[in-house]
């Protein structure tokens, strides 16, 4: 049998048929098994981490507080950063990241941004296309001023501004303020879940411990008896 080439083993571990752009975009909306299914992958995943509840839920707490922070692209580097400050699982931080997705990032947007607002004494449209629209658009701006350092184009921030003053600096006191509570929440939620599934996997360990030891002792035993017999 020959010996897998290099361009053999490239074979077998890629797609048959290259998800397109469209495909790729539309399992960030919606993955491919669903959100429920996504979610209880996720789950499986935290319930299976090696360490003490405690941190577990620790780092659940700590990305579920950075879900409701504006720092998108970013969420990941401040989760593992909560998570290692409060002595958390990182790993356990970078999974709980995922509850922020694009279901549940408007009604995120929106608790964070008008607490923000009430607390900062801002009055101005609020609904999610409204925040969306001004990210789009200081996105845009940024791009603009980039290029523009490296072109004849002028640089300008009015956008950022007013982005930074309506939307980035409330959504960021108020999801500071709603992440912190909800983060508090998820901690002692997830305490008792995980120390019971830990529990449950040590008590089902044990049991098939005892059965192979159990076994074990009988095949000596009727190993022992046929010598006797012989």
């Amino acid at each position: 049998m020959p010996a897998p080439t290099a361009e053999r083993v490239v074979f077998v571990f890629k797609r048959r048929k290259p998800r397109s752009y469209g495909r790729i975009a539309t399992e960030m909306i919606y993955p491919r098994g669903g959100w429920r299914r996504s979610s209880a992958y996720i789950a499986h995943r935290l319930r299976r981490l090696p360490d003490q509840p405690h941190r577990i839920a620790r780092g659940v707490a700590a990305g579920i507080m950075v879900n409701f922070t504006p720092l998108f692209g970013f969420h990941f580097l401040s989760a593992a950063a909560v998570a290692w400050i409060i002595r958390g699982n990182i790993l356990a931080a970078l999974l709980a990241t995922f509850v922020g997705n694009p279901v549940t990032l408007p009604f995120i947007a929106l608790i964070s941004v008008g607490l923000g607002r009430h607390i900062l004494g801002l009055e101005g449209e609020l609904s999610p296309q409204f925040i969306f629209h001004e990210f789009t658009k200081a996105t845009g701006e940024l791009w603009h001023n980039a290029r523009a350092l490296f072109g004849p184009e002028e640089m300008h921030w009015y956008n950022l501004g007013d982005f930074v003053a309506q939307v980035f600096w409330p959504y960021m006191v108020g999801g500071v303020i709603v992440g912190t509570v909800a983060g508090i929440i998820t901690h002692y939620l997830t305490v008792p879940i995980f120390l019971a599934y830990q529990r449950r996997r040590d008590k089902k360990m044990a049991e098939r411990i005892a059965r192979a030891a159990a076994l074990s002792v009988r095949r000596r035993e009727a190993a022992r008896a046929d010598r006797d017999q012989v």
